[in-house]
């Protein structure tokens, strides 16, 4: 019924919000046609002269309104401009389910969009053919660098993919930390290996709380040391 994102079921919204729209609309219908039509037709001098107020009353808030929009424009002090605060801009975020409908190519530039969202300089993509390993490069405010591969896989990322990763980050990349990011998590013997040779995972669950709004590196101190 409900995502891991705690949405409900977009077909079962549907289905929801039609059931109500129906029976509202039944509701209406009923009142129309019974209770207003018969007063209409009991008392059509007063109903003439209820609508003719309601417009008239219409009419004034109308007028109302406009005169208070121009209040609000006129400057406080006789010759300065109004200013207006600039709307602070959305904090990016993904749900899981957009980032698993993404291309390869798709997840590694969201990769990218997050960590200069979460203040990383230079953050670049760099995956493609011949990339050694290296999805994205970026560098934190130490100047420390950091080299991330990004696995959209259907699947948990095994150990010879991490063992892959882990012959080329540091000597080919100059990485400080060797991140690698498994939309599906990662095996047991995929994670003994990371562990071993201080390679940093980054699992579903992690990449959830990343993707919706976590700092990366609060993510990864949660459960282990930078």
């Amino acid at each position: 019924m409900f995502d891991e994102d705690g949405s409900l079921d977009p077909f079962l919204k549907f289905l929801l919000y039609t059931v109500l729209v129906l029976a509202a609309g039944k509701m209406l219908w009923e009142w129309i046609t019974v209770d207003l039509w018969g007063l209409v037709a009991a008392h059509p001098w007063w109903t003439s002269v209820v609508v003719l107020g309601f417009f008239a009353v219409l009419f004034l808030l109308a007028r109302l309104a406009g005169a208070v929009l121009d209040a609000a424009a006129t400057p406080a002090v006789p010759g300065e401009e109004a200013t207006w605060a600039e709307p602070e801009p959305a904090l990016l975020t993904y749900r899981m389910r957009q980032l698993e409908a993404m291309s390869p190519t798709g997840f590694e530039y969201a990769c990218a969009e997050l960590l200069a969202r979460d203040g990383f300089l230079h953050p670049r993509r760099v995956g493609g053919s011949g990339d050694l390993g290296a999805d994205v490069i970026a560098n934190d405010a130490d100047g420390l660098t950091l080299v991330v591969q990004c696995k959209q896989l259907n699947r948990p990322v095994s150990s010879p993919a991490v063992q892959q990763f882990n012959g080329t980050a540091r000597p080919e990349h100059g990485a400080d930390h060797a991140i690698i990011i498994g939309l599906n998590g990662f095996t047991q013997p995929a994670l003994d290996f990371a562990s071993r040779h201080h390679l940093i995972t980054v699992g579903r669950e992690d990449l959830r709380r990343w993707a919706h709004g976590a700092h990366l590196y609060d993510v990864i101190r949660a459960r282990t040391t930078l």
